[in-house]
C-alpha cells in the first residue's frame, strides 16, 4: 500500500527535514516486507493567498486518484500507536492500494475537504504546527511498521 503525505507548504532544510527523511527512510525500510510503502511527500502552495479553499483544491489535485484519504485535524480521532498500526494493517489487508494523509496549512482544512475524508486523525486537543505534524506523522508511520513486523522500537 502506498502512502502519500499530501502538504501544504514546502519543508525546507532543518532539523524537522532532517527527521522527517530519517523517518519515512526508516518506514520504508521496515514497512517494505509488510506491503506497506514506499511513501511519498507531494508538497502544494498557494502562492495566491487563497486560503483554506484555494488549499483544498490544491489538495485535492494532489491526492491520487482512488486513494482512502485520512486527514490530519484537530476534529480527529484520537489513537494509540498501536491501534494506529492496526488502522493501517486493516488498509492494507481490504487491499487498499493508495493512502493519503492530507495536512493542511497554518488555517488547517478546507470542512469540503474535511467531509470528503474517510478518515480524520487527531495528534490531540493541542494545535500542532503543520510542518511539525509532518515529522509526526512520518514517526507514527514508522512505528506502525515496527508494530505490525513486530520489531522492538514501540515499547508499551
Amino acid at each position: 500500500m502506498r502512502v502519500h503525505i499530501c502538504a501544504v507548504g514546502r519543508l525546507r532544510q532543518g532539523p524537522e527535514r532532517d527527521l522527517y527523511d530519517d523517518y519515512l527512510t526508516r518506514f520504508d525500510r521496515t514497512g517494505r516486507a509488510l506491503a506497506l510503502g514506499p511513501a511519498q511527500l507531494i508538497e502544494v502552495e498557494d502562492k495566491k493567498g487563497g486560503g483554506m479553499v484555494a488549499e483544498a483544491a490544491l489538495l485535492e489535485r494532489a491526492i491520487p486518484a482512488g486513494s482512502l484519504i485520512c486527514v490530519l485535524d484537530e476534529r480527529g480521532r484520537v489513537q494509540s500507536s498501536p491501534e494506529f498500526a492496526d488502522m493501517l494493517g486493516h488498509w492494507r489487508d481490504q487491499g487498499r492500494q493508495d493512502v493519503a494523509f492530507v495536512i493542511g496549512g497554518a488555517d488547517g482544512i478546507a470542512p469540503s475537504l474535511r467531509d470528503r475524508a474517510d478518515a480524520a486523525l487527531s495528534f490531540g486537543k493541542m494545535v500542532w504546527p503543520h510542518m511539525l505534524v509532518r515529522v509526526m506523522l512520518a514517526e507514527q508511520l514508522y512505528r506502525a511498521a515496527s508494530i505490525l513486523s513486530g520489531g522492538p522500537y514501540h515499547r508499551v
